[in-house]
């Protein structure tokens, strides 16, 4: 099973900004390409939550910028379950951005939760699913919530 890296990729001379490194917004971008690929590893694809009608949907998402990505670096990304809520679904993914030598260029620490596509309201993802989240690797600090 994979530990954590979800993603690996060169940076694109589309993803700069005027400062001549990676824009704010890509990391954002490195990070939810880093949960979907995750995801589809555990065996949750975007084509089974869509069949049972439940997308993810983010409530907070934070960057903290530690060194800087320039053009034709190549990064890796990780993704790591923070929290979990089991009784509503909502979860905490931590994603550590990391250069080529291995040096931590950024984390992204996002809270969110499932919405259920045809009612438009949170929901919680179907009981079944939380043995396939135990597949996705843990922070140190993990929290299972039991409220």
């Amino acid at each position: 099973m994979n530990k954590g890296n979800f993603f690996k990729g060169q940076v694109l001379w589309s993803q700069i900004d005027a400062n001549r490194h990676l824009r704010h917004s890509a990391y954002a971008d490195y990070a939810t390409q880093a949960r979907s690929n995750m995801l589809n590893e555990i065996g949750l694809s975007l084509d089974l939550f869509a069949l049972k009608k439940i997308g993810p949907i983010l409530f907070k998402e934070e960057l903290l910028y530690y060194k800087e990505v320039k053009l034709d670096e190549y990064i890796h990304v990780s993704v790591h379950l923070s929290k979990l809520d089991k009784s509503n679904g909502r979860f905490s993914f931590r994603h550590l951005i990391y250069k080529e030598n291995g040096t931590v260029a950024a984390e992204i620490n996002v809270d969110g939760a499932w919405l259920d596509l045809t009612t438009r309201k949170l929901t919680a993802i179907p009981s079944e699913w939380y043995s396939i989240f135990n597949k996705i690797p843990q922070t140190e600090d993990y929290t299972e919530i039991h409220s």
